[in-house]
């Protein structure tokens, strides 16, 4: 039995070598960059994530310049030790690069990606301010991470890169004055244009709001003006019918009071008897 146990560890030892493993875990980065097209010509493509997949001898591999409307390439944990074989990209904004094994030999993507925005470098190898120096020749570059890396325990890190790139606008995710980049900031260009058009129609479309409520506004107040003359008027009306009435009782009254016409008016007697006085 015990013979048999040992066979059976000798025989499968091999399954549990780590380098074993991560190989078969992890896919060919030629074989991934094909699946990713996945039928489509490199030109078509404006995103290409690869993250986690393998290079070969630390390089790039699989990606040309034939990706000419490239905007976004994301080579995360992908075992890079040098960024030397990265092709010309000239519409290339965003690069992610963190959790490699980088340490230096950015010249080329001063080269080459002349409209990068943003550079992610965080969990890298570089450890002094010079392997930086490179990046001076990104014009258009607004936002490097280093998270993680050796450089940022530097006495007055944050001071000597924005010293080193005034071009940059955010630090690992905050800008000179320590004010935290927003979401917008963090995304691309047809992003941010997207919704600030978004944003534009929302505009318009709550100032035509504005406008008919105004107009219904209106409205009302000229209907209720309208029903408050008729009711002064109304009001008016009626008071000069009641004093019509008034009037009219008073008339009564006088015809009521005086003698009709026609009757003679009674004597009283005082008149008779001052009348045989006289005689």
């Amino acid at each position: 039995m015990g013979t048999f146990l040992m066979f059976e560890e000798t025989s499968f030892s091999h399954l549990r070598d780590p380098n074993s493993g991560q190989n078969q875990r992890k896919m060919d980065m030629k074989k991934r960059v094909s699946l990713e097209l996945r039928h489509r010509s490199p030109t078509e493509v404006q995103e290409l994530v690869l993250d986690n997949c393998r290079s070969g001898e630390g390089k790039i591999e699989g990606i040309t310049e034939e990706f000419s409307n490239l905007e976004l390439l994301s080579l995360i944990n992908v075992g890079l030790t040098s960024v030397a074989d990265i092709p010309k990209l000239d519409k290339l904004k965003k690069l992610e690069l963190s959790d490699n094994r980088i340490s230096g030999g950015l010249e080329v993507l001063a080269e080459r990606l002349v409209n990068l925005t943003h550079l992610n470098l965080s969990g890298n190898k570089f450890k002094d301010i010079s392997t930086l120096e490179p990046l001076k020749k990104l014009p258009q570059l607004k936002s490097l991470d280093l998270f993680n890396c050796e450089v940022t325990n530097l006495a007055d890190y944050r001071e000597s890169i924005f010293k080193l790139l005034p071009q940059l606008t955010y630090l690992d995710g905050y800008d000179i004055d320590d004010c935290e980049a927003s979401d917008s900031d963090g995304e691309g260009d047809g992003v941010e244009d997207e919704d600030e058009e978004g944003l534009e129609g929302e505009s318009e479309d709550f100032d035509e709001e504005e406008e008919e409520d105004e107009e219904d506004v209106v409205a009302e107040e000229d209907d209720s003006a309208d029903d408050s003359a008729d009711e002064e008027e109304g009001e008016v009306n009626g008071d000069l019918d009641s004093e019509d009435e008034e009037d009219e009782d008073d008339d009564d009254d006088d015809e009521d009071s005086s003698p009709a016409k026609g009757e003679k008016r009674k004597r009283d007697p005082e008149d008779e008897e001052d009348e045989e006085e006289d005689d």
